[in-house]
């Protein structure tokens, strides 16, 4: 059986879908689709912690559909920016995974993640599968996934 890993970009996915489309992305709906390509052993989502409510309740919604949640603090620079990058933890994760899985699936549109693909493409023989929105997805991500799967309305809440 294929047994797969699922990592999340969920600050990536939330400001792309919100751009593009206006609405939010139905990690629930991804689930089910991807469970039915085979066994998810490992799914985790990488998120930034601001402590509000409505995030609590999604973390938990994560939570319940079988996602582990692995959160980085919310950090408001002098100058008014934020920070709460998650790209070096989830190419730790993946790279680790990597060895145990026949599919790495990835939920973002960033291109730095490119290079990570097409390293555990080479090294681990796995099917290294994006999901990300179209307009927003960098063309290097795109081109080193083994497959690309948009995210449009069928995956939108």
């Amino acid at each position: 059986m294929n047994r797969i890993a699922i990592f999340a970009d969920v600050q990536n996915i939330y400001y792309t879908t919100r751009q593009a489309y206006g609405r939010q992305f139905n990690y629930r709906k991804l689930w089910q689709k991807i469970s039915q390509q085979g066994e998810i052993v490992a799914a985790t989502a990488y998120a930034i912690h601001r402590g509000d409510d409505n995030q609590l309740k999604f973390q938990n919604a994560l939570k319940h559909i079988g996602f582990d949640i692995k959160l980085k603090p919310y950090i408001q620079r002098s100058d008014g920016s934020a920070k709460g990058d998650w790209d070096v933890g989830i190419a730790i994760d993946v790279m680790d995974t990597a060895p145990e899985v026949d599919t790495v699936v990835l939920l973002s549109g960033d291109g730095d993640f490119d290079l990570l693909l097409e390293r555990v493409k080479l090294k681990y023989g796995v099917n290294a599968v994006v999901y990300g929105v179209p307009a927003l997805t960098a063309n290097s991500l795109v081109n080193s996934a083994s497959e690309f799967f948009p995210i449009d309305q069928d995956l939108l809440l």
